[in-house]
């Protein structure tokens, strides 16, 4: 084409894309005010006027694909021509049809579309085009085009009126394709949501949709679609349940597929009515009730299918619901009144029958009606609370009691479910005694299951607000304390602990003034005196219940001068030497923290009191250790200590950082310079030196480990006084003190300092002390063992933030392995590196962890583990095998799946190695290889069979797999073969008998 060519002016702002042209787009063949653009005369004659049909699409679709390039460039004017050309050509042959559709859609994206042209286009194309007649992508293009037009001139198409809907019903009738039915059916939705007029062809709009329902399509292998049958389901119902229109044809059919054999059809009708009920008023439904009902209790009664009882009991909701919400004038009936009266006719006498098998699906049936409104709960409560409470009395077994009992929870769950208990409206108010009654007979009845039941109950009808009244209440206590401790079941005794918790922050005064006090009493009196039961069990309840209590800041107050009083008296009395006691207090006093974390004045009190209390404890304690042996010495076992560690740990964590450096400026100085003054009875017979040197002062040393617990749990923001100093002498400690527990816990600490230690020069130069201490304790002397372990918490504490030191002290520890001394502690230490701590470096504790550190840890030491396995002598090979198998034991599980096959050599080797810890792990290993990659370990089946049959000659080796194995066999039972069946079973027999006698 020349270029300067007058033809070329109406396109003088296109791209020079646009005249990319293979001479065959043309328009001579219509009037001249029609042609789009002044194509040359030429162009036409070779293309529109060919007899050719195909010819003509082809110059057809080289322009539909230009404008789908650039109809953003388009004006008003050329947009006007072009749609009058593509409509022109909608009469033009079949062959040409999807050209002209796929320029129509580019026109249909053109802002500049002028009024009327939508409405224009759509008329051509509901009147020339047979559109169920073409391929999907082209069906596909008409839906989209209508798409367009719908999100850009919705007033435009809705001045058509209804003959918009019948055109689409036309254009949509026969579909069949699913990716045509997802737009088709969102097409539908938005008619009736944005209230385009239907007019006469509501029923044909829902005919030419429901005739898909319910859904039966099944994706076809290796789909590259990826449309499931559930958006297929799910777009569906979001039209058949878009407007009340559509009930008086939607609910027969709903109806009709209720009935049918298919659990598939049911589930999809009953899902679609419960959500049509979200739109539906009553008299959409009143026609239908009686066969709603009908079918959704015969479902409920007779279906085998937990799925299909439960959508029947959603549907039933659903209905109830929407019964509830419609307003009622005075002249029309009350649909909810009388289909309750049907729904209670039918269920409630067989609430009458404990031990048949309808009493379970009626009172189902009952609880999900009643569950739907306030109005709803109080006709059903009203109607079937009294029959069950009659019902308990004429039954005396204990199995039948319990049935009743649990219909009755049930029912006042649902009561719970709308709040606070009002006099004039709730039926319960007026059954007050006669439920209580019942609730306590049930607690002192012998059957343990009914008395876990009527525990439950009682826990519901405490959560009434204003239904018991104070004389109940202080029932309530009394049975709750009788079973915590008196009752010798342990199941009846935790369901009182839980409820008294459950129960306790809604009445805080009657537990803090009538069970907190008697359980301080049972404490006290159970030390005095020596009962033919034993003494500690009953002690042990009483401080689980102290706990279980402490929901509320009043109780708090009251329990937590109860558990330290008795704490007291364990480190003076005759049985101080018992370390065990001073665990089960921690233990209590643990949970009450945790119980107080959440709220801060709780949590405060809590710190002030407790943390100061057990420091000067233990510092008395450690004190009279060398005039006094016997007196206090529980508390400075490795167990009394270890348990008082979370206690602290959890009293700090949740401190404010104002609180927290408030606490902390008192704790530092107590063990570096013996401040004692903040401490209770601080009269002490001699000075608190814990780092200094000394035999004598072995037992302040140990308590190293409070400290830790302390300083450890801070928040990264708050500054610790003196740390400098501190980190020296934890340093010190840890490489020279003979005590391991001591050595570990200075480890320890110093490591969590670290850990959260600003960067700088000041960590680096105390990083570097470290090293220049740990490098001669590694090499030779008394003290290579507490070098190890700084060096293994150190490692720990810098790889968590990824500081550049850590390879270097991972590269020490790596080199350890080949020691003959050190290597098997060193192996063990990659647990250590790679597991969470529960005490210190978590970050429960506000420790610099890092995300995927396993990961990195893997890439960057892995490769230095097998390669240091081939270069090790025999003797030391296992320890490699142990730190290779510690590491990928730690790893997320997709990432071992992904790594494993490269490792699995090694990893079979190490199935031979005679370390019962190594042979552990490797297992540990397999297994999720195992089930996630069978194609790449049936390359090496040979190798494993022989290998597992090695280790199955000690069965003890196979007994921490057993129920995992058992569970994994569960599912090739179900296997469509009969040898893989008959194979399942067997070998899950073989391994349920695994460790019983004679195996």
């Amino acid at each position: 084409m020349p270029a300067g060519d007058p033809s070329r002016a109406g396109l003088c702002h296109r791209p020079p894309s646009f005249w990319v042209c293979s001479g065959c787009i043309s328009c001579s063949s219509v009037p001249a005010h029609k042609r789009p653009f002044g194509f040359p005369s030429w162009l036409a004659r070779s293309c529109l006027e060919n007899t050719d049909p195909r010819t003509r699409g082809r110059g057809i679709q080289l322009l539909s694909q230009v404008l789908l390039q650039c109809y953003s460039l388009l004006q008003e004017k050329e947009v006007l021509h072009l749609v009058l050309f593509y409509e022109n050509r909608l009469q033009d042959h079949h062959l040409v049809i999807p050209s002209v559709l796929q320029g129509l859609r580019a026109l249909s994206m053109c802002e500049v579309l002028a009024p009327g042209l939508a409405v224009s286009v759509l008329k051509a194309i509901f009147q020339e085009v047979h559109v169920q007649s073409l391929l999907q992508l082209d069906r596909h293009t008409v839906y989209s085009i209508i798409t367009n037009f719908m999100g850009t001139r919705e007033e435009e198409l809705k001045s058509l009126g209804a003959d918009f809907t019948f055109g689409f019903i036309q254009v949509m009738d026969g579909e069949k394709d699913p990716r045509n039915l997802l737009v088709a059916f969102q097409i539908v939705r938005d008619l009736i949501v944005k209230n385009y007029a239907l007019g006469p062809f509501v029923e044909e709009l829902f005919e030419v949709t429901s005739c898909y329902f319910p859904i039966d399509f099944t994706p076809p292998p290796n789909d590259p679609h990826g449309i499931q049958r559930e958006d297929l389901i799910l777009s569906l119902r979001a039209v058949l349940a878009s407007t009340p229109q559509f009930a008086e044809f939607l609910l027969p059919l709903l109806i009709e597929k209720m009935d049918s054999d298919l659990q598939s059809a049911k589930l999809d009708s009953l899902q679609t009515l419960a959500a049509c009920c979200a739109i539906y008023r009553q008299k959409e439904l009143q026609e239908f009730l009686p066969s709603l009902w009908s079918s959704l209790r015969r479902e409920v009664f007779q279906t085998a299918s937990e799925k299909v009882e439960a959508e029947c009991l959603a549907a039933l909701h659903a209905l109830s619901a929407c019964l509830s919400r419609s307003v009622l004038s005075s002249d029309t009936e009350d649909l909810l009144d009388s289909f309750l009266s049907s729904v209670l006719q039918d269920c409630r006498h067989h609430l009458c029958e404990p031990d048949m098998k309808l009493v379970w699906p009626s009172a189902k049936l009952l609880q999900a009606a009643a569950g739907a409104s306030l109005r709803t709960c109080h006709r059903i409560t009203r109607s079937v609370v009294p029959l069950l409470l009659e019902q308990y009395t004429k039954h005396p077994q204990s199995s039948q009691r319990r049935t009743i009992l649990e219909m009755l929870l049930g029912f006042l769950e649902l009561q719970q479910k709308w709040g606070h208990v009002e006099e004039d409206e709730s039926a319960l108010l007026s059954l007050r005694a006669p439920v209580c009654s019942v609730v306590f007979s049930a607690m002192t009845d012998p059957s343990v299951q009914l008395q876990l039941v009527g525990i439950r109950v009682l826990t519901v009808l405490g959560s009434l607000q204003g239904f018991l009244s104070p004389p109940d209440l202080e029932l309530v206590v009394d049975h709750l304390l009788r079973l915590i401790l008196h009752e010798e079941d342990s199941q009846s005794s935790e369901a009182a602990m839980e409820a008294a918790g459950s129960l306790a922050p809604i009445y805080p005064q009657i537990f803090s003034g009538r069970m907190v006090p008697r359980l301080g009493e049972e404490l006290q009196s159970e030390r005095e005196e020596e009962g033919s039961r034993a003494p500690r069990s009953l002690q042990q309840r009483c401080l689980q219940a102290l706990a279980a209590v402490s929901t509320h800041t009043s109780i708090v107050r009251e329990t937590i001068p109860v558990l330290l009083q008795h704490l007291r008296r364990v480190q003076k009395g005759s049985e101080a030497g018992n370390a065990q006691d001073v665990v089960s207090v921690c233990q209590s006093l643990h949970r009450v923290a945790l119980q107080c974390q959440q709220d801060a004045e709780s949590c405060w009190y809590y710190h002030q009191t407790v943390v100061p209390c057990l420091l000067a404890m233990a510092v008395q304690a450690a004190m009279q250790e060398s005039t006094h042996p016997l007196q206090g010495k529980a508390l400075l076992e490795e167990e009394a200590l270890a348990a008082m560690v979370p206690v602290i740990s959890a009293a700090s964590t949740h401190l404010s950082p104002e609180l927290a450096a408030q606490s902390v400026s008192h704790v530092v100085p107590l063990f570096l310079d013996g401040e004692v003054s903040f401490l209770p009875q601080n009269s002490f017979p001699c000075s608190f030196q814990p780092f200094e040197g000394g035999e004598r002062l072995e037992a302040q040393r140990r308590l190293v480990a409070l400290l830790m617990a302390f300083v450890c749990s801070l928040p990264r923001n708050v500054v610790i006084p003196q740390q400098e100093r501190l980190l020296r002498e934890l340093l010190a400690l840890s490489c020279s003190c003979n005590c391991p527990f001591t050595a570990t816990t200075a480890a320890k600490c110093f490591a969590g300092l670290v850990n959260k230690h600003p960067a700088g020069q000041q960590l680096d130069e105390i990083l570097q002390l470290a090293v220049n201490r740990m490098e001669p304790g590694l090499a030779e002397g008394p003290h290579r063992t507490q070098a190890l372990t700084l060096l293994l918490w150190v490692t720990k504490a810098l790889v968590l933030r990824y500081h550049p030191l850590s390879s270097r002290l991972t590269d020490k520890l790596l080199g350890l392995l080949g020691d003959a001394e050190l290597g098997p502690v060193a192996a063990d230490g990659f647990s250590l590196l790679m597991a969470d701590s529960p005490d210190v470096l978590h970050k429960g504790c506000h420790a610099d962890v890092r995300i995927m550190f396993r990961q990195r840890f893997f890439t960057d030491n892995v490769p230095k583990l097998v390669q240091g396995f081939h270069g090790a002598g025999p003797d030391v090979k296992a320890n490699y095998l142990k730190g290779l198998s510690h590491v990928l034991n730690h790893l997320p599980k997709p990432v071992l799946v992904t790594e494993l096959p490269t490792l699995l050599s090694l990893l079979l080797e190490a199935l031979s190695c005679s370390d019962r810890v190594v042979q552990l792990s490797t297992l540990s290993c397999l297994q999720p290889l195992l089930l996630e990659a069978p194609q790449i370990m049936s390359l090496h089946v040979d190798t494993l069979v022989t290998k597992f049959l090695s280790l199955a000659s000690s069965p003890t080796m196979l007994l921490p797999y057993k129920a995992r194995v058992i569970r994994a066999l569960a599912k090739p039972l179900d296997d469509k073969k009969r040898l893989v069946r008959k194979e399942a079973v067997a070998a899950r027999g073989e391994w349920f008998l695994l460790g019983s006698p004679g195996r």
